[in-house]
């Protein structure tokens, strides 16, 4: 088939590449100038296959509650005069009920480790080189009460089948050494040995070479205005440089998809999760004293992964629509409990700050598949998991668009 896909980010550009290895005829469009240069630029690094699960979950209500007018807080509301922000976030509260949580997770799990699987695959087939780690995630804590529900959620999560080891802080001193310096003593954590890290941009672009090497067209700096349809298919892709057509059509816009998607009336729950990013460089005495496993600070939910010689800190959710301007109070209280951690690091002299928006869904289960029109398919939805879940979600959807079954359950059925 000729296919287009729309959306150059590590959602696009993974199912282009799985595509076009299929054996299609696969174009993809993009407005930036390059992929990979809007939400995969400068995300938490993080590949968490066993640790895939919603943010939406009992427990997050009071801290929700505790961090209302808090300009630092982990998950900020901006309230606006904007319908699908006030939806999404009732759906979010609703996603906190004792049992959906659960069944998010196993929504989740199958499809975070196939995705992992294919991943290394990937690497394995093509050499691919992205600034990547096999070393495993630390989520650590330094409160108590951290401590006990990141303890309690390690047996739950055991029970449904991930693997986490629960470790003493003498323990995380021992995975991790860097944190044996912090200024807040770390009292223990939980590890998961599977999970890896590395650079999502590099890993975009590098993988978009090689799919145009292999006939893959990328059209960039293209704005998309509306899909045509008719009779129950998609006809065109209407550029503001003209109309393309093609057999079938893949949407991974990312946040932008529902905006796209309304015109036809397709509405899904995918709303724009704003989250920020500091980068620093790394000279030999910095690179010395920052951590080499890729971790995660309870306290502040924040990830902190090592790409080769760059320290990536990562964090916060804030919902206030289509904004990516940077927050300068949001990304110093990244940068500062970094400094508290890593006390070694020294003063730093350079720093990277970067906001993006991640799709998210309120379960956090990402839209992949069949909508009601027959040649149209969706791929986004992936929230804080788009690294994490791409290369599976590509591979599967890639299956379904070929005639196959997919080699993963999961209910590939978008609205």
């Amino acid at each position: 088939m000729k296919i287009l896909v729309l959306g150059a980010g590590v959602i696009g550009t993974t199912t282009a590449w799985y595509l076009s290895q299929a054996g299609h005829e696969v174009s993809v469009i993009e407005r930036r100038a390059a992929p990979g240069l809007e939400t995969s630029f400068a995300n938490g690094g993080q590949v968490s296959a066993t640790h895939a699960q919603p943010w939406a979950k009992p427990s997050v209500v009071p801290q929700i509650l505790r961090w209302l007018g808090r300009e630092d807080a982990p998950l900020l509301f901006r309230a606006r005069a904007d319908r699908a922000q006030w939806l999404w976030g009732l759906g979010f509260l609703a996603e906190c009920w004792p049992g959906r949580f659960e069944r998010n997770c196993r929504a989740l799990a199958g499809l975070a480790a196939y995705s992992l699987e294919c991943l290394r695959a990937l690497r394995r087939e093509t050499g691919i080189r992205y600034d990547e780690l096999s070393r495993g995630i630390l989520h650590f804590a330094t409160r108590e009460p951290d401590l006990e529900a990141l303890t309690r959620h390690a047996e739950e999560m055991r029970a449904l089948g991930f693997a986490r080891e629960l470790k003493t802080a003498a323990e995380c001193a021992a995975l991790e050494p860097a944190l044996q310096y912090s200024e807040e003593r770390v009292l223990g954590g939980v590890y998961s040995a599977a999970d890896e890290s590395g650079d999502a941009y590099k890993f975009t672009a590098e993988l978009a070479r090689r799919a145009a090497g292999s006939g893959v067209r990328f059209l960039t700096g293209e704005t998309i205005e509306q899909l045509d349809a008719r009779g129950g298919a998609v006809e065109a892709v209407r550029l503001a440089s003209g109309p393309l057509r093609a057999d079938a059509y893949v949407v991974a816009l990312g946040s932008y998809s529902p905006l796209l998607l309304r015109k036809l009336g397709i509405r899904i729950p995918v709303y724009p999760l704003k989250g920020y990013s500091i980068t620093l460089p790394l000279g030999p005495t910095e690179a010395m004293a920052a951590p080499s496993v890729s971790l995660t600070d309870e306290a502040f939910k924040i990830v902190i992964t090592r790409l080769g010689n760059r320290l990536r800190a990562a964090g916060t959710a804030e919902l206030t629509g289509y904004d990516t301007s940077v927050n300068i109070v949001r990304c110093n209280a990244i940068l500062r409990r970094v400094g508290q951690l890593f006390p070694q690091l020294g003063a730093t002299s350079s720093v990277d700050r970067w906001a993006g928006l991640r799709p998210a869904t309120p379960s956090n289960v990402p839209v992949i598949g069949r909508t009601r029109f027959s040649n149209l398919f969706l791929n986004t939805g992936h929230g804080t998991l788009g690294w994490t879940l791409a290369c599976g979600s590509a591979k599967a959807l890639c299956a379904l668009m070929s005639g196959q079954r997919p080699e993963v359950e999961f209910s590939f059925r978008a609205r």
